[in-house]
């Protein structure tokens, strides 16, 4: 078996917007380095002035070396049936591979992470960066963050751990099947193990413990090591990768209890990497007050955090619409529903769908009465049920309440429980925040699974 050590220096941190400025790859059987081949990498774009300063790589010292190119086939013929061994393997491996593709060659490798390794066979110490690591075994490193250097210290270091593995953790990672050498640098293997295969939410941490994203799961661990796959080389992620350092979980009775608390963690927390629910969030809501004449006023405005939304919505067109045709079916007053705002008199007046609550011609008693026969008629037509499903195990089962067109909660309850006993539901019921995203899954769901549904809710 022969591996292929490889370092390289770049212009900077990720594959797709930068260059390999030197690279350096020995050949070692396991016991002793059969191979070595090293050069400067013309980037042809500047070098970083930070890049210089760190690597002492100038722009004088590439602009007559090779580009790569030139020697992407000497590269590929030295990699191409070797295991890739690196420390932080996906770095020097996602800049290698983009650059040979680029340069017509498909590099498919066995990879190895020497950082990942260490941590697993040699725990203990305070840090594995290579620098770190090296003074602590007393391995030679001359010439820090130059490619030779890395990679003749990270040679060394492989035959290290190759001695010093008596359960053949590294043949194990070398199977096919195996997803240890996918792993983000900064995450323990331990972690991964942990996952169990079940339907939760799981949460990404960065060194300080501060979550960077939230997902949902089928299965924890399957989807969690999805995200390690593939050679992405853009700077996201990249940066993403290297910034996980913990993984917390939450286990779930169902996929959809798992969809529900992923929406309200994400709204909660807000992480970096989250994008897509963020647009979710509900900004307006439909208000009733009444007038200093005595007359209920309906309008449409942004949510109020503090509450008191009749109903919420995700856009103004949609209560607006909503809105509108509790006036049209009501005989509303357009003026009194802040739907006609910039004319004196009222148009309903002239179509004859306004009474003249707006001039004093209708009064207060008569108009409210309208009113509140629209609001309660959104009640009787807005749904009310529980979908009971399976829990997280077998002594369990998991409910979803929806009351009155709103999702109100989610929770568990015995195995042995009558789930017509509403009472003992509600107490089990943790109530989470409402939105048209949350409300469509449940009610899609309830769609096509009606024999989950129970419907009379009366006794709550």
């Amino acid at each position: 078996m022969l591996y292929a050590v490889v370092d390289i220096e770049t212009t900077g941190g990720f594959a797709a917007g930068n260059c390999i400025t030197e690279i350096a790859i020995i050949i070692h059987n396991g016991e002793e380095v059969v191979e070595r081949f090293e050069t400067l990498i013309n980037p042809q774009m500047d070098v970083p002035l930070y890049i210089q300063g760190l690597t002492g790589i100038t722009d004088d010292m590439v602009r007559e070396a090779p580009v790569f190119t030139e020697v992407a086939g000497k590269i590929y013929d030295l990699l191409k049936d070797k295991i890739f061994v690196a420390h932080n393997v996906s770095f020097d491996y996602s800049f290698v591979r983009h650059q040979l593709l680029h340069s017509g060659f498909d590099l498919q490798s066995r990879k190895l992470c020497t950082l990942q390794l260490s941590r697993r066979l040699l725990p203990g110490y305070s840090s594995y960066s290579l620098g770190r690591l090296c003074d602590a075994l007393h391995i030679p490193l001359i010439g820090r963050h130059r490619a030779g250097g890395d990679a003749g210290a990270t040679a060394i270091l492989l035959a290290h751990l190759l001695r010093n593995d008596p359960e053949e953790y590294i043949s194990l990672s070398l199977q096919k099947k195996s997803k240890k050498q996918m792993l983000p640098p900064n995450l323990s293997e331990k972690v991964i193990e942990e996952l169990p295969y079940s339907p939760g939410v799981y949460y990404f941490r960065d060194n300080k413990g501060k979550i960077i994203y939230i997902g949902k799961a089928v299965s924890l661990r399957k989807r969690v090591i999805s995200h390690f796959t593939g050679n992405n080389p853009n700077r996201q992620r990249q940066e993403f990768l290297r910034n996980i350092y913990s993984i917390d979980y939450t286990v779930c009775g169902t996929e959809l209890m798992a969809l529900i608390l992923e929406a309200a963690e994400i709204k909660h927390h807000w992480p970096e990497n989250n994008r897509a629910l963020k647009r979710f969030e509900q900004r307006f809501g439909l208000y009733a007050f009444e007038d200093q004449n005595g007359y209920i006023r309906l309008g449409i405005d942004k949510l109020d955090k503090q509450g008191g939304a009749l109903y919420s919505f995700d856009s103004l067109l949609s209560g607006q619409t909503m809105l509108k045709g509790m006036v049209s079916t009501y005989q509303l007053c357009e003026k009194l529903c802040f739907i006609q705002r910039n004319r004196s008199s009222c148009t309903g007046l002239e179509t004859g769908n306004c009474n003249g609550a707006c001039t004093g011609q209708e009064s207060a008693e008569q108009y409210n009465l309208r009113v509140n026969h629209a609001l309660n008629h959104l009640k009787t037509v807005s749904p009310s049920f529980i979908l009971v499903d399976k829990g997280r195990d077998t002594d369990e089962k998991s409910f979803i309440w929806v009351e009155e067109g709103k999702f109100t909660g989610m929770g568990y309850f015995s195995f042995d429980t009558d789930v017509k006993d509403v009472s003992t539901l509600r107490s089990n019921l943790v109530p989470y925040p409402s939105n048209d995203y949350v409300l469509n899954l449940v009610l899609k769901y309830a769609e096509a699974h009606p024999e989950q549904k129970i419907l009379h809710l009366e006794s709550a």
